[in-house]
C-alpha cells in the first residue's frame, strides 16, 4: 500500500469538519432558546404584576385614590421589569360587586445573533370583583 493511497483512507479531521458545519446551527437555536426563555419570563412577571395590582384594586375601594393604589401595586410587584416600558392601568366604577380591570403591558423582541425574528408587547389582562 502506498503512501498517497493511506492518506486518502483515513479518518483524520472529519470530525472537526463536521463539527465546523454544524456548530453555527447549534448556536442559533441555542441563542433562540435563551431569548424565547426571556420572553417567557418577562410575560409570567407581567401576569403576576397585573394580578398583585387586582388583588390590590379589589380591596382599596375606600381608598382616596385605588387607581393609584392598584397601579403601584402592579408597578411594585413588576420589579423585574424595566418601569420605563412597563405600563399599567386599572379601571372600575369601585362600586362592591364592580370588576377591577388591570392590564399590564411590555415590550419584548427576540434577537438571535443580532437579527430580530419577532417583537411585539406582552399584554395580560385579569378581572376581579371589588370587596
Amino acid at each position: 500500500m502506498n503512501l498517497k493511497q493511506r492518506n486518502i483512507e483515513s479518518e483524520r479531521g472529519q470530525t472537526m469538519t463536521e463539527l465546523a458545519m454544524i456548530l453555527p446551527l447549534l448556536l442559533i437555536l441555542v441563542f433562540g432558546i435563551i431569548q424565547l426563555g426571556i420572553a417567557f419570563n418577562n410575560y409570567l412577571a407581567v401576569t403576576d404584576a397585573v394580578r398583585a395590582g387586582a388583588r390590590k384594586g379589589t380591596v382599596s375601594r375606600l381608598s382616596s385614590n385605588p387607581t393609584g393604589d392598584c397601579v403601584t401595586a402592579a408597578r411594585n410587584a413588576g420589579a423585574d421589569l424595566k418601569p420605563s416600558k412597563f405600563t399599567v392601568t386599572c379601571s372600575s366604577t369601585w362600586q362592591p360587586g364592580a370588576d377591577v380591570t388591570v392590564t399590564g403591558s411590555y415590550p419584548y423582541s427576540i434577537n438571535v445573533l443580532g437579527v430580530v425574528v419577532k417583537s411585539g408587547n406582552l399584554t395580560s389582562q385579569i378581572k376581579e370583583r371589588v370587596e
